[in-house]
Order: structure tokens, then C-alpha cells, then sequence
């Protein structure tokens, strides 16, 4: 028997926490962070890590796991994540992963495939013209450092394959000999996903504008000062919230563009997320302006949830 496990995903200000901490309530579960920024300690107000207020009381795991300088990878997270479904369900509760970072989320329920899911064309176009410059022996020797495995198989002239094996292992963390052992397991989950998102995109993002708004008001401008000012949090600094503010503190933007910056890329985040998240075809998308009167994402989240045989 697979491992019945309940995600709920979307993109970035549509409810998700909320409806994840509502179904633990009713399902006697714990929610399983999905959010490859809200791992990290010290950085609150732009991952829109959940308040206590927020948790009610609902346990939530692969949250504040780590320092800024520590490097995490997809693998990481699908290791962690699965020791802590496992966890929940020994003790008879229900998991339920929540978050909108559609690598962690589908490389966890499909028992990881880094190999579909590892993709970067700046990074492709990058090791591309590196190669041009000085041959596939030198990308060999790059490959040679971190998977001597892989570039022991490969013919230095066999710059596709060498390059995809670098791409996969910069972004995920995980070699492509790991990778092939890897998406060749069964997923031991049994998923029952359930999207949020708009049918209005323009809703959508005035929830955004309306968030980063809030996240101003709770001292987000002092969070990034401090994040900024930080050394080795290169992957922290990036973050949205973050790295828009630079220009004002470094006295060169005003800090309405800044702002408006953060809004425009936490939109564009959005826009990516949904088009991630719309290849997955067992998504039960739940459109929050098209519920009928009366009715709210949390009951027809549950319904879906009952027909694939959860009371």
C-alpha cells in the first residue's frame, strides 16, 4: 500500500497555508512544508513563513531547518520531507505537503526524476559557449570533479549529454549517476493534489501586491537590510523581497521602484509557478472566485479528499 499523502499547491498568495492548516483540523494531519526559502532560519516576513497565529497549533515540519550559509538541494529536501511523512504517518496522522516550489513537490511524488525536472537555459547556454571556447575535454574535467562515474561513459564530443549532466547537478545538488538510480524507483505516495489559484489572474495578483503591502508594514525593509548585509547567504539574497532593495539601499532607486519591483517579480513568480504547476495533470484546481455562494475551498478540498477514500 502507497503511502496516501495530501499536497496542496499553487502559486504564491492564493491561500495555501490556510487551506493546509484547515484540512489538518478536520483530517488529523501535519503539514509538511514545500517552500524552498521558508527552510532557512532567519528570513520570515518575504518567505511569508506562517506566524504561530497562523500554524494554529497545527505541527509543521521543513520549516526553519537551516542556517542561511548551508546549501540545500532538491535531493536534500526529498529526503528530509520523506522522513518526516514517514514520521507522521507512524504516528497516525495524516501528511499533508503544502508549498509552491514545483521542483520539491514533483520530484517528492514521483519518487524523483532530476533528469525531467533539472532544467536551466541560462545554464545550459552558459556551459554551451564554455564549450565552444575550449572543448568538451575541458567540460569532461568540470564534470570529472563532482561525477567521475558519468564522465568516465562520456566521449568528450558528446557535449549534450555532458552538459545536461553539469546541469543536473548544479541545480539539483545530485550527480546524474545518482539521478538515474534515483528516478528509477516507484514513488511510495498515493497523491491527492489540490491546486489554488483564480480564474481572474488580475485577482490574483492584487492578493500579491496586496501581501508585499502587509509584508512592509510587519519590517520586511529591515529584514532585507539585515539579509543583504549578511555574508554567505548567496541563495538567501536572492529571494524575492531581498534582492530588489538593494538598489535603494545602495542609494540608487527610490524605495516606491523597489517596492514596485518586488510586486512585479512576485508576479512574475506567480505567472511561473502556475505554468510549472499546470503540466501536472492530477491537480484538482479549486478556482476561488468561481466557488458557488456559500461554499469555500476548504469544503470542496474536502470533498476531494473523502472520494479518494480519506474520512
Amino acid at each position: 500500500m502507497k503511502q496516501k499523502l495530501i499536497v496542496i499547491c499553487g502559486p504564491t498568495a492564493s491561500g495555501k497555508t490556510e487551506l493546509a492548516v484547515s484540512l489538518a483540523e478536520l483530517f488529523n494531519g501535519e503539514v509538511v512544508s514545500a517552500d524552498s526559502m521558508q527552510i532557512y532560519r532567519g528570513i520570515s516576513i518575504a518567505t511569508a513563513k506562517p506566524t504561530s497565529e497562523e500554524m494554529r497549533h497545527i505541527k509543521h515540519h521543513m520549516i526553519d531547518i537551516l542556517d542561511l550559509s548551508e546549501e540545500f538541494s532538491v535531493a536534500d529536501y526529498v529526503r528530509l520531507a520523506g522522513a518526516c511523512i514517514e514520521d507522521i504517518a507512524k504516528r497516525g496522522k495524516l501528511p499533508i505537503v503544502c508549498g509552491g516550489t514545483g521542483l520539491y513537490i514533483s520530484s517528492l511524488v514521483n519518487g524523483i526524476s532530476f533528469d525531467e525536472t533539472c532544467s536551466s537555459t541560462e545554464l545550459r547556454e552558459e556551459l554551451t559557449k564554455l564549450a565552444e571556447e575550449k572543448g568538451g575535454e575541458y567540460l569532461l574535467d568540470i564534470l570529472r570533479e563532482f561525477d567521475p562515474e558519468s564522465a568516465e561513459r562520456l566521449h568528450p564530443n558528446n557535449l549534450m549529454r555532458i552538459i545536461r549532466a553539469i546541469e543536473v547537478y548544479k541545480i539539483s545538488g545530485v550527480t546524474m549517476t545518482e539521478a538515474n538510480q534515483l528516478s528509477q524507483k516507484e514513488s511510495p505516495y498515493d497523491p491527492i493534489m489540490i491546486g489554488l489559484n483564480y480564474s481572474d489572474r488580475e485577482l490574483l495578483y492584487e492578493r500579491v501586491n496586496q501581501r508585499v503591502d502587509r509584508m512592509l508594514e510587519m519590517g520586511l525593509l529591515h529584514e532585507a537590510k539585515e539579509v543583504l548585509s549578511m555574508e554567505n547567504v548567496a541563495t538567501a539574497g536572492q529571494a524575492i523581497g531581498y534582492k530588489e532593495f538593494k538598489p535603494y539601499f545602495d542609494g540608487e532607486k527610490s524605495l516606491e521602484d523597489c517596492v514596485e519591483a518586488v510586486k512585479q517579480d512576485s508576479r512574475r513568480y506567480a505567472k511561473r509557478q502556475l505554468t510549472w504547476f499546470r503540466r501536472d495533470e492530477r491537480i484538482n484546481w479549486i478556482l476561488r472566485d468561481k466557488l458557488n455562494d456559500g461554499e469555500n475551498e476548504v469544503e470542496v478540498a474536502s470533498e476531494i479528499i473523502r472520494r479518494n477514500g480519506i474520512t
